[in-house]
Formats: structure tokens, sequence, C-alpha cells
């Protein structure tokens, strides 16, 4: 689950470098700002996939993402395909790591 969440969070802050590159040219310097920080947060995020906060900041983080649409319109799309990635790190990941658990489980029974 970690693993998951911290590759889209990992692909997201580059994602939102080549988009700083968009609007260093046609925008306000806030935008930038806005930009550079959201990036910076999703650098910094996956260290706090350690627990359900992690999981929040990211959550809000997407969602933060989809309204960077705002200064760049592609954006809109960009950040719902992520937020769905984002879901499914989420429900995919928690299922890999039950069955992992349950493989272990079952090989501690057997030895």
């Amino acid at each position: 689950m970690r693993m998951l969440g911290s590759v889209v969070l990992f692909m997201e802050a580059l994602v939102m470098g080549f988009a700083l590159l968009l609007v260093r040219g046609h925008h306000t310097h806030h935008a930038v700002l806005l930009g550079s920080i959201l990036a910076l947060i999703l650098l910094v995020s996956p260290r706090f996939l350690k627990n359900k906060k992690g999981w929040i900041l990211g959550s809000i983080l997407q969602i933060a993402i989809i309204f960077f649409g705002i200064e760049i319109s592609i954006m809109w799309f960009i950040g719902v395909i992520f937020a769905m990635l984002w879901t499914a790190a989420f429900f995919i990941g928690k299922k890999g790591e039950e069955r992992a658990a349950q493989i272990r489980a079952e090989r501690e029974n057997q030895g």
C-alpha cells in the first residue's frame, strides 16, 4: 500500500515539475509559487504514508492537484487520473498487504 502510494505521489511531483515549466512563462508568480510548494510537498509526503494521517495528506494533495487546473487547464484531467491512481493504490495495496500477511502466516504455521 505504501509502495504504490509513494509511486503515485512521486510521479505527481514530476508532473508538477513539468507543469511549472508551462506556468512559468504565461502565468503569475503566485501560480509558480503555489505549484512549487505543491511539488515540494508531493516529494516529501511519501514519508508520512506509514499512518492514516499520511493518507489523508495524500488525499488532500489529490484535490490540490485537480484544482491546480485553474492555472493550467490540462491539470483538471491529469489530476483526475492521478486521483484514480491514488484510490487504486489504496485499495489494491491494502489487498496486497493482506495477502502478503496471509502468506507469511501460512509459512510460519508450516515451519
